[in-house]
């Protein structure tokens, strides 16, 4: 049965904006419902990378943190299916929404020095990747994530996804896997990984890999398992889940006026 979140109409964004040349190139703002200067929560979508999901479902998620208190920006990118998708377009896309989204975060009352990025399914494997290239993050917070491509593409997850998304294997191509698997990556940003035990497309063993393999980071990496979730239940509003989805990000070092580390974010890869 379809999830709800794909059959429902999400609340509509206050505006779009587009951060470059390609039709996929754009970014649903909402502001916040509470007043002054909100926390700005970057989203980024799933769908296994492939063009027939985009950022729609997740405006759904996006409205409920707005009524939360945060400011969102909710971005698209390019994916499988699409020119220039896979590495290292998507990746260079993803760098260039989170520069674009914190630079017009004055526009939803977001603050981008309480920045923190979210990621569902392969959102999540984004958004993780993300919390090694940009440091001056709040936070990061992987939502049923692919926190593994090495072991996602070993378990077969979305029927070849993993593989289908980077064009090869980590046997095939090491170093491209180095690059682009967050496992591998070291990260100083503080990162939740929530993540349901019913999952039965991202299994849960992937972010208990990601979070066994990066214990030694400078940033801390938590694992918050939810027992009976499933794929969509960390995303959907309506789900008795979702509650412990917020608590997590207000633990986040968000309520700060500053974070210690302010250089700019990095350079996408490739240019």
């Amino acid at each position: 049965m379809q999830p709800r979140i794909f059959a429902e109409p999400a609340p509509s964004a206050d505006f779009r904006l587009s951060y470059g040349e390609d039709s996929n190139h754009v970014i649903d703002f909402r502001r916040s419902t509470v007043p002054g200067l909100r926390p700005l929560a970057i989203m980024i979508h799933g769908g296994f990378w492939r063009e027939r999901f985009s950022l729609l479902y997740v405006g759904h998620t996006c409205a409920a943190l707005a009524s939360a208190g945060f400011a969102t920006a909710n971005i698209e990118y390019r994916r499988t299916g699409q020119p220039g998708a896979g590495w290292p377009g998507t990746f260079q896309d993803v760098v260039r929404a989170v520069q674009f989204a914190r630079a017009h975060a004055a526009q939803i009352s977001g603050d981008p020095a309480r920045a923190l990025v979210m990621g569902h399914s392969a959102g999540g494997h984004l958004a993780l990747w993300l919390a090694a290239e940009i440091p001056d993050l709040a936070g990061v917070v992987s939502l049923g994530g692919v926190a593994s491509l090495r072991l996602g593409c070993e378990m077969e997850i979305g029927s070849g996804a993993v593989r289908e998304f980077l064009g090869t294997t980590p046997a095939a191509s090491p170093e491209l896997y180095r690059a682009a698997d967050p496992e591998g990556r070291p990260c100083a940003v503080a990162r939740v990984l929530i993540h349901g035990t019913a999952d039965d497309r991202v299994p849960v063993e992937l972010s208990r890999e990601y979070v066994r393999l990066r214990q030694a980071d400078p940033g801390p990496a938590k694992l918050v398992e939810l027992p009976a979730a499933d794929h969509f239940d960390v995303v959907d509003p309506q789900s008795r889940f979702f509650p412990a989805v917020i608590d997590e990000l207000n633990r986040l070092p968000t309520s700060s006026p500053a974070l210690p580390d302010s250089r700019p974010a990095a350079a996408p890869p490739g240019e």
